[in-house]
């Protein structure tokens, strides 16, 4: 059984930064990609950032580009994603999510385990 779990959000001032975590466990191969969407409050869930394991490809979303940056621990299947210069309009719920496929995706529909989320504020 695939799982996806985040964790490391939090309350932070506009201009500083966050780190949240994806742990994935479950998964039979390093074929897989991992992927962060947001959803802040009365908006859609949006794309942010995706990594393919085994490629090593990353995809970022033209509104985060220079500010935020994944890393991961292969060791764990952990990915990380450093986010820097957080705005106000950074404020969502942070989701995390796998997709058993190496190519990532940056479409909801294209991942098929999700996380429950973490809340990431930025007070302006």
């Amino acid at each position: 059984q695939v799982q996806v779990v985040e964790s490391g959000g939090g309350l932070v001032q506009a201009g500083g930064s966050l780190r949240v975590s994806c742990a994935a466990s479950g998964l039979l191969s390093n074929k897989f990609a991992l992927g962060w969407f947001r959803q802040a409050p009365g908006k859609d869930r949006e794309f942010v950032a995706a990594i393919s394991w085994s490629i090593g490809s990353t995809a970022y979303a033209d509104s985060v580009k220079g500010r935020f940056t994944m890393s991961r621990d292969n060791a764990k299947n952990t990915v990380f994603l450093q986010m820097n210069s957080l705005k106000p309009e950074d404020t969502a719920v942070y989701y995390c999510a796998a997709r058993l496929v190496a190519v990532l995706g940056t479409r909801e529909y294209e991942y098929n385990y999700w996380g429950q989320g973490t809340q990431v504020t930025v007070s302006s």
